[in-house]
Protein backbone atom coordinates (compact mmCIF):
# COMPACT_ATOMS: atom_id res chain seq x y z
CA UNK A 1 0.00 0.00 0.00
CA UNK A 2 1.05 3.77 -0.96
CA UNK A 3 2.06 5.16 1.89
CA UNK A 4 -0.08 8.29 1.38
CA UNK A 5 -2.86 5.42 1.52
CA UNK A 6 -1.86 4.37 5.06
CA UNK A 7 -0.77 8.32 6.08
CA UNK A 8 -4.75 8.68 5.09
CA UNK A 9 -5.87 5.72 6.75
CA UNK A 10 -3.97 6.38 9.70
CA UNK A 11 -5.32 10.19 10.10
CA UNK A 12 -8.58 8.66 9.77
CA UNK A 13 -8.15 5.80 12.58
CA UNK A 14 -6.11 8.16 14.90
CA UNK A 15 -9.81 10.66 14.72
CA UNK A 16 -11.63 7.54 15.07
CA UNK A 17 -9.65 6.55 18.74
CA UNK A 18 -9.51 9.92 19.55
CA UNK A 19 -13.08 11.40 19.18
CA UNK A 20 -11.28 14.17 17.18
CA UNK A 21 -9.52 15.62 19.94
CA UNK A 22 -6.07 14.96 18.96
CA UNK A 23 -4.61 16.89 15.97
CA UNK A 24 -1.10 16.16 14.67
CA UNK A 25 1.69 18.11 12.78
CA UNK A 26 0.80 18.38 8.71
CA UNK A 27 2.00 15.39 6.64
CA UNK A 28 5.96 15.64 6.06
CA UNK A 29 6.16 18.28 9.00
CA UNK A 30 7.39 15.66 11.88
CA UNK A 31 8.57 12.13 10.98
CA UNK A 32 7.54 10.83 14.44
CA UNK A 33 4.08 11.91 13.77
CA UNK A 34 4.14 10.30 10.16
CA UNK A 35 5.67 7.16 11.29
CA UNK A 36 3.37 6.91 14.29
CA UNK A 37 0.31 7.58 12.30
CA UNK A 38 1.15 4.92 9.33
CA UNK A 39 2.08 1.81 11.69
CA UNK A 40 0.43 2.71 14.91
CA UNK A 41 -2.54 3.95 13.43
CA UNK A 42 -3.22 2.41 9.77
CA UNK A 43 -1.90 -1.00 11.06
CA UNK A 44 -2.53 -1.70 14.26
CA UNK A 45 -5.30 0.34 15.70
CA UNK A 46 -7.56 -0.96 12.56
CA UNK A 47 -6.91 -4.70 13.36
CA UNK A 48 -10.63 -4.33 14.79
CA UNK A 49 -11.56 -7.76 13.64
CA UNK A 50 -9.21 -9.36 16.21
CA UNK A 51 -9.15 -6.61 18.91
CA UNK A 52 -12.31 -3.89 19.32
CA UNK A 53 -11.08 -0.46 19.55
CA UNK A 54 -12.86 -0.53 23.35
CA UNK A 55 -10.20 -3.63 23.87
CA UNK A 56 -7.31 -1.98 22.75
CA UNK A 57 -8.39 1.50 24.74
CA UNK A 58 -8.60 -0.67 27.90
CA UNK A 59 -4.80 -2.23 27.12
CA UNK A 60 -3.97 1.20 26.79
CA UNK A 61 -5.53 2.05 29.83
CA UNK A 62 -3.90 -0.26 32.42
CA UNK A 63 -0.44 0.43 30.44
CA UNK A 64 -0.86 4.11 31.26
CA UNK A 65 -1.80 3.89 34.94
CA UNK A 66 1.19 1.18 35.57
CA UNK A 67 3.80 3.99 33.61
CA UNK A 68 2.46 6.52 35.74
CA UNK A 69 1.31 8.96 32.50
CA UNK A 70 -1.17 11.36 33.84
CA UNK A 71 -1.75 12.94 30.86
CA UNK A 72 -1.84 10.36 28.70
CA UNK A 73 -4.41 8.68 30.77
CA UNK A 74 -6.88 11.67 30.64
CA UNK A 75 -6.55 11.98 26.79
CA UNK A 76 -7.53 8.41 26.56
CA UNK A 77 -10.11 8.00 29.49
CA UNK A 78 -12.10 11.05 27.60
CA UNK A 79 -11.91 9.63 24.18
CA UNK A 80 -13.13 6.47 25.45
CA UNK A 81 -16.09 7.82 27.03
CA UNK A 82 -16.86 10.41 23.85
CA UNK A 83 -16.80 7.05 22.02
CA UNK A 84 -19.30 5.46 24.44
CA UNK A 85 -16.53 2.77 24.99
CA UNK A 86 -17.03 3.72 28.57
CA UNK A 87 -19.58 5.08 31.01
CA UNK A 88 -18.67 6.87 33.92
CA UNK A 89 -19.07 3.61 36.41
CA UNK A 90 -16.63 1.90 34.09
CA UNK A 91 -14.04 4.32 34.24
CA UNK A 92 -14.31 4.40 38.28
CA UNK A 93 -13.81 0.40 38.06
CA UNK A 94 -10.64 0.86 36.38
CA UNK A 95 -9.09 2.56 39.08
CA UNK A 96 -10.11 0.02 41.58
CA UNK A 97 -8.89 -3.03 39.38
CA UNK A 98 -5.55 -1.23 38.65
CA UNK A 99 -5.13 -0.09 42.28
CA UNK A 100 -4.72 -4.16 43.10
CA UNK A 101 -1.72 -4.26 40.44
CA UNK A 102 -0.31 -1.40 39.83
CA UNK A 103 -0.73 0.13 43.49
CA UNK A 104 -2.81 2.26 45.21
CA UNK A 105 -0.28 5.87 45.15
CA UNK A 106 -0.58 5.34 41.70
CA UNK A 107 -3.77 5.45 41.02
CA UNK A 108 -4.91 7.69 43.78
CA UNK A 109 -3.80 10.93 41.99
CA UNK A 110 -6.00 9.58 38.99
CA UNK A 111 -9.50 9.54 40.93
CA UNK A 112 -9.47 13.05 40.28
CA UNK A 113 -9.30 13.01 37.26
CA UNK A 114 -11.22 10.34 36.13
CA UNK A 115 -13.87 12.64 37.99
CA UNK A 116 -12.48 15.43 36.26
CA UNK A 117 -12.87 13.64 32.80
CA UNK A 118 -16.83 12.44 33.76
CA UNK A 119 -18.12 16.17 34.52
CA UNK A 120 -15.99 17.62 31.31
CA UNK A 121 -18.01 14.84 28.76
CA UNK A 122 -21.09 15.45 30.48
CA UNK A 123 -20.83 19.20 30.19
CA UNK A 124 -19.61 18.98 26.52
CA UNK A 125 -22.72 16.51 25.84
CA UNK A 126 -24.89 19.16 27.75
CA UNK A 127 -23.56 21.56 25.11
CA UNK A 128 -24.11 19.38 22.29
CA UNK A 129 -27.62 18.08 23.76
CA UNK A 130 -28.49 22.23 23.87
CA UNK A 131 -27.81 23.17 20.00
Amino acid sequence: MADKDRWERGQEMLQQVYAGDVVTAPRGAMPFSDIMLETLFAEVWTRTEILSIRDRRLLMLGSIIGMGEHMTFRIQLKAAMKNGELNPDQAREILIHMAQYTGYPRVAGLVGEVEAVIAEVAKEQAEIDES
